[in-house]
């Protein structure tokens, strides 16, 4: 029998799996995964899968710590010593920030698809019925519509929801000007956020908080919101007509890898992660796969909004670091209301 540690849950944004106060994982290797928030239930069913062929290929016993936070938290804490070996994060812009660390190897977009395991898309998700009438980004603007999305400065899945948002509003200004017009892009996404009731920590804590009464509507992952009614929760999805493309990197932590002498076995999980067998465990979570063939297979649940765009549209993660997320930048003008 397979030995998977128990899993301890430490509030919304940081969940960890552990052995006993003091105990050591009972394993023949041990690899320790740090990742965002939203992928801890598909990853719970990836990690055993991926045990029982480490064993049938090598014979040996694999085990795992996990620590599941919001995506720039995770990012912080690998930096600042949280030995992972495998990390997925929210957003390529989490993984640039341990290769400038020296954690992670340059080329770790070589594998796979570009680096990516997942996709999805911002969408909105109301409560039964949509009460509010909500159709698009545009209605999150109107009075007495109560809105929530975690917070970008902690969370990744904040940052594609700010992404979305105001890439609607460059798009609106387009279909209007004929050209990209910042200053209305910034304007639309001021008149959501005088909306927004609380930012916090992660998109897993926005969800707890909606379900247990808060706001109208929660801006957050596709796949959020199709796990959620899986589960029986009763959620109206609406994909707005202008949103961005999500997608979600994994990397080995090569430096702690091979400190740890798991850089084989990491490798290992991240091949694994795009096999179809791991890709259909995503689907079922409501991701979109990058494996094209699991994806033609499950197409029909993932509709193609008529204005998608992807962060290049923005003009890339660089840009977009400096263009919203800069501490002068459009983020800090509309936080600060200037």
């Amino acid at each position: 029998m397979l030995a998977i540690l128990a899993l301890t849950a430490v509030g919304c944004g940081n969940e960890k799996t552990d052995t006993a106060a003091g105990a050591k994982p009972q394993g023949d290797l041990t690899l320790v995964v740090g990742a965002y928030s939203v992928a801890k239930d598909a990853m719970g069913d990836i990690l055993p899968l991926f045990a029982a062929k480490w064993k049938a290929d090598t014979g040996q016993t694999i085990v795992f710590q996990q620590s599941y936070e919001a995506s720039g938290t995770q990012a912080r804490s690998i930096v600042g010593g949280f030995e992972a070996d495998v990390t997925l994060l929210a957003m390529q812009g989490d993984v640039e920030k341990l290769v400038k660390a020296g954690l992670v190897e340059p080329t770790w977009k070589d594998r796979g698809e570009n680096g990516m395991v997942t996709r999805s898309v911002v969408a909105l998700g109301t409560r039964e019925g949509n009460p509010k009438g909500i159709k698009d980004f545009s209605d999150l603007a109107k009075p007495g519509v109560k809105v929530l999305y975690p917070n970008p400065k902690t969370s990744g899945g904040a940052q594609w929801d700010i992404n979305a948002i105001y890439g609607a509003g460059l798009k609106h200004s387009e279909e209007q000007e004929g050209v990209k017009d910042p200053a209305a892009a910034k304007a639309f996404l001021e008149s959501i956020h005088a909306n927004v009731e609380s930012l916090d920590k992660s998109g897993r804590a926005s969800m707890a908080a909606f379900e247990y009464g808060v706001g109208d509507v929660i801006v957050t992952y596709e796949n959020e919101l199709l796990a959620r009614i899986a589960q029986g929760i009763k959620y109206e999805v609406i994909i707005p007509k202008d949103t961005i493309l999500i997608e979600n990197p994994a990397a080995v932590v090569a430096k702690y890898a091979d400190e740890h002498g798991t850089r084989k076995a990491s490798e290992a999980l991240l091949d694994y992660l795009l096999t179809p067998e791991a890709q259909e465990i995503f689907a079922k979570y409501g991701f979109r796969p990058v494996n094209k063939e699991v994806y033609a297979a499950n197409e029909s649940h993932y509709p193609i909004p008529a204005g998608l765009f992807d962060i290049n549209y923005l003009g890339g993660w660089d840009e977009v670091r400096s263009t919203l997320y800069s501490k002068r930048g459009i983020w800090y003008q509309v936080l600060a209301g200037i």
